[in-house]
């Protein structure tokens, strides 16, 4: 096999309202198949012309799907630090980590939605600044097991994290944003950026301008560009699919064709230096996720 880069499936949010069961076999699905990783999203409500949508919780879902996997990598596609105490996502990250046997990566961003945001009762200001403290506690935790910290937001007096996951330095560290502050922020400690569709038009040729302002930032904070892996999220329509996420195609048009075309794509991102992908399928299905199986085997035989 000869696959030139990580292929994952996100998970249904917002497209319809998926049971545990289906979000399961979709899960098992996903690994039965040959995909690397499954992902979901972390959000907790969102209005829609007039429509209100909530999606599940993401921490709950990742413990389930840790514990009916056994191969693939999950993940947050992002967790936003607004939505618990750094000390607290921390933990859980750590537990995840240990339920999953060491397939965690934990993607972190400062959240957006100001909707939810208020609907649940999170402060929306400074959400960049509050991230800065949030990562400080969080990465600290992970990778050293103990911090004590007193800053604007939070206060952690002698935390040690007991007991440590599987891996003596945590789960990989994935950063979802490509603000400059949040990229000076990251970057000196990040193993891996993630870019959404909509940020490089979901084709490969707008990936250059998007890894630029990574390696940019990289080298502003002293760091090589190389050891920080990119990773992108990529929208793909299947044939006969339902349009679920058409709210989307204005801004980022969904890859379409045979599965051989899909996978040149695919292809032409690795070539763009992507080193993992996350599908945003539609439709979004136990048979939609086995329909990616053909442009899998078209992508590993190169």
């Amino acid at each position: 096999m000869s696959r030139p880069l990580k292929v994952g499936v996100q998970l249904p949010e917002i497209e319809y309202e998926p049971r545990w069961t289906d979000l399961a076999e979709m899960a098992r699905v996903a690994e039965d198949i040959g995909l690397d990783s499954v992902w979901v999203g972390d959000h907790y409500l969102y209005r829609r012309h007039d429509r209100v949508l909530g999606p599940w919780e993401a921490w709950t879902q990742l413990a389930a799907i840790a514990a009916v996997t056994s191969r693939v990598e999950i993940g947050p596609l992002v967790a936003s630090t607004s939505f618990h105490e750094p000390g607290v996502l921390a933990k859980m990250a750590a537990t995840i980590d240990e339920i999953s046997g060491g397939r965690l990566i934990l993607g972190l961003g400062a959240g957006w939605n100001e909707s939810e945001y208020a609907a649940f009762g999170f402060p929306f200001d400074h959400r960049v600044s509050r991230f800065e403290e949030a990562f400080t506690i969080i990465r600290t935790l992970l990778r050293e097991g103990a911090i004590d910290f007193a800053g604007r937001y939070y206060t952690l007096r002698d935390c040690e994290l007991k007991p440590r996951g599987p891996r003596p330095a945590g789960p990989p560290l994935l950063i979802g944003s490509n603000g400059p502050r949040m990229l000076r922020i990251t970057m000196p400690h990040a193993d891996a950026w993630n870019s959404w569709y909509h940020w490089f038009g979901n084709r490969p040729e707008g990936m250059a301008a998007q890894r630029e302002l990574v390696d940019a930032a990289c080298r502003e904070v002293g760091r090589d560009p190389a050891a920080v892996e990119r990773t992108a999220a990529v929208y793909v329509q299947l044939t006969g699919a339902t349009g679920a996420r058409d709210f989307d195609r204005d801004t980022a048009p969904p890859l379409m064709g045979s599965p051989g075309e899909i996978a040149a794509n695919l292809r032409a991102l690795a070539g763009e230096g992507i080193g993992h992908v996350q599908l945003v399928i539609d439709p979004v299905t136990p048979l939609g996720i086995q329909a990616v199986a053909p442009v899998l085997e078209a992508l590993d035989a190169g």
